[in-house]
């Protein structure tokens, strides 16, 4: 199966999941946010192949994030998007000093392997994990604004072009942010000169990393219409 049937497949099942959230309730949206951004931060250390660009396995999961803080928005308000966009950002720095002090053990003559693994996955340079989660507090905070100011523009209506301008915005404010501090500035402040790209190459993955995430972001558009049935009719009233 090609990668790019595996990526469609992904994203139209990430998806329908938050519209399954929401349907259980407000609460289940703020679990599912944290829990998309832990393993965004997992799955972003594979790299692939993607309609013929190099991409990492995290940009569904980001999409997910998106639609869940614009439901948020749509059905609860903006204090409740913001809260779940804290959410998974206290989730992510739990999940980050956890497994700080996971590679920091001394594994057992007996491990199966567990251990180099481990130390793969968790061990980011410090520069990747805070632009990481600068980009994230960002790119999702202004989300949260402007679905909030062009639903007041819109005076409520034209939901899919409300969802499609304040997502396609963010997410390009997303990439930017995380690629120039990832490999250009950050590095440099950290002194890992292993990590500094030419700006050539950080533009490179800014352009490919945000049409990924805009071919995401196109999909959900179908799935908030949907969430206009799927609303938990015990908090929906």
């Amino acid at each position: 199966m090609s990668n790019e049937i595996i990526f469609l497949f992904q994203t139209l099942i990430g998806l329908a999941l938050v519209l399954i959230a929401f349907r259980l309730g407000k609460t289940w949206l703020y679990g599912l946010i944290a829990v998309n951004y832990v393993l965004a931060n997992v799955f972003v250390t594979k790299t692939i192949v993607l309609f013929g660009f190099e991409a990492t396995g995290g940009n569904v999961l980001y999409g997910a994030i998106f639609l869940s803080t614009d439901i948020l928005s749509e059905y609860y308000g903006k204090a409740a998007a913001r809260k779940g966009v804290f959410i998974g950002l206290g989730a992510t720095l739990f999940y980050l000093i956890m497994s700080q002090f996971m590679i920091a053990y001394t594994a057992s003559p007996n491990d199966w392997g567990a251990s180099a693994g481990m130390d793969a996955i968790f061990g980011f340079a410090p520069g990747i994990v805070l632009a990481s989660l600068i980009a994230y507090l960002i790119s999702q905070l202004h989300d949260v604004w402007a679905f909030e100011l062009w639903k007041k523009k819109f005076s409520g209506k034209m939901l899919w072009l409300r969802n499609n301008l304040s997502t396609a915005s963010s997410q390009l404010i997303d990439s930017m942010t995380f690629a120039i501090l990832a490999f250009a500035v950050f590095p440099r402040l950290f002194l890992d000169p292993d990590n500094v790209l030419p700006m050539t190459v950080v533009w490179q993955i800014v352009l490919t990393t945000y049409v990924l995430k805009l071919i995401v972001a196109f999909i959900d558009t179908p799935f908030i219409y949907f969430s206009q049935k799927f609303g938990p009719k015990h908090e929906l009233k």
